[in-house]
């Protein structure tokens, strides 16, 4: 009964439009675009600048990327799972995107081993696997400080290349169990002759609300291995926070954007509604609010305290012309989306919604490039011009398009509307429609 009654409203097609494959093509072409200006960018770094860090700055652009695909598809897990616990009509309308990003967990994967071979297991990143059973010596020759050398000593049982391998595919295989749960219970809900509202909602609710808690725990251990390390002397208790909530701050503006581009076509021109749109620009907005809180909070505890231990990690990222990039990174992370969603018009606005969003997604990036690139010894507190550092848009460029070409296939893969879901019947009224 329930699905005679969701249906009338229906729009006959439910799959994912002709669009989609125009969207995957040019997402192509800029990946290989943007991979052949890496390769370039970093043979010309190894002839100009300095010819150890060519393709080691090629490499630190791959992480960066990587971590921002990661969040990509995991953060869109956890959001995923954040709407199951909260319920609400804007979850209909997202949920099919959110369902798409977790379902892109094979390729990020496959971004990782770079990650995992050359800057583990060679050392070309972290300078603890280059020198963790041989520090005594570098401190020695003076390859590394004594504060790195006390810090990759006292660190060993947790930093080192085994652990880094095991924690980080047990990880990857926990996600993969979640991700196939949630996009398999999905299906099976909508094929549900006789759908129980009450069954799935408390199905979904038991594996999300332990599902968040999780993620959050082992999300905190992973950024510790594959970023925060990078700097074997730094610690923070809130670190791992600024990623969680700096995840939706991507993914939410991605699924804005992939709904205002199908809006134009049906299933999503009968289902997506003004009064979404304005609800999603609002969370949009307290997503903004909750990032810069992480991010001050995090530099207030540091520069109250004052000390010596804590401070340099502050300096490396706001010395030596690195305060540009700092200023930057609150205009584009907190004073221009903070500022236009405060409008209430822009967020029903298509096309300036999708600049806020489009500008959301840059400063995730953008922050990620701020807090990788200072660890390395050749950078911190030395922000300067080279051909090297130019990977940072080339690489990241790249794994970003290559990573949404697989997402707008995943995307293809499903009817773009959850049929059985209790909150259709609302949307698909005329006179909400109009609200």
């Amino acid at each position: 009964m329930a699905n005679e009654s969701f249906s009338k409203g229906l729009p006959a097609v439910q799959g994912a439009p002709a669009c989609i494959d125009v969207w995957r093509r040019r997402a192509l072409r800029a990946g290989l675009v943007f991979s052949i200006l890496a390769v370039i960018l970093a043979l010309v770094a190894e002839k100009l600048d300095q010819p150890a860090l060519g393709w080691e700055h090629l490499l630190r652009g791959w992480l960066t990327g990587f971590v921002g695909c990661f969040g990509l598809c995991f953060g869109g897990m956890a959001l995923l799972m954040v709407q199951h616990l909260s319920g609400g009509k804007w979850g209909l309308i997202v949920r099919r995107p959110l369902e798409a990003m977790t379902r892109t967990w094979p390729v990020v994967v496959l971004m990782w081993f770079p990650v995992a071979l050359l800057g583990a297991s060679y050392g070309k990143l972290y300078i603890w696997a280059k020198y963790y059973d041989d520090w005594a010596s570098a401190l020695k020759k003076g390859l590394i400080t004594m504060d790195q050398a006390h810090a990759i000593h006292w660190k060993q049982p947790m930093l080192n290349v085994t652990d880094f391998y095991v924690v980080s595919l047990v990880c990857f295989a926990i996600f993969a169990l979640y991700v196939t749960l949630l996009n398999r219970w999905s299906v099976k809900r909508d094929a549900d002759p006789e759908p129980n509202v009450a069954y799935w909602r408390t199905k979904f609710e038991n594996l999300s609300g332990f599902g968040v808690v999780l993620y959050a725990a082992l999300l905190f251990i992973l950024v510790i291995y594959w970023v925060m390390s990078l700097d074997p002397t730094w610690y923070s208790t809130i670190y791992g926070f600024q990623y969680l909530v700096g995840q939706p701050f991507m993914v939410l503006p991605l699924a804005i954007l992939t709904l205002i581009g199908l809006s134009k076509t049906e299933p999503i021109k009968s289902t997506y509604r003004v009064i979404e749109q304005h609800d999603m620009g609002k969370l949009c907005f307290a997503l903004v609010m909750l990032n810069i809180y992480f991010a001050f909070g995090a530099f207030l505890i540091i520069w109250s305290g004052n000390s010596p231990e804590e401070i340099p990690w502050y300096l490396d990222r706001i010395r030596g012309g690195w305060g540009v990039i700092a200023t930057l990174d609150v205009i584009f992370h907190w004073l221009i989306p903070f500022s236009l969603l405060l409008s209430r018009d822009l967020k029903r606005i298509n096309m300036r919604l999708s600049v806020v969003c489009s500008v959301m997604i840059f400063a995730g990036f953008w922050d990620l490039f701020w807090l990788i690139e200072p660890n390395f010894k050749d950078a911190a507190r030395n922000l300067h011009f080279s051909w090297g550092i130019l990977e940072y848009i080339a690489a990241p460029g790249a794994l970003f398009c290559f990573w949404l070409v697989y997402y707008f296939a995943q995307l293809k893969r499903r009817p773009l509307i959850a049929t059985n879901d209790p909150h259709l019947a609302e949307i698909l009224e005329h006179d909400y429609a109009h609200a």
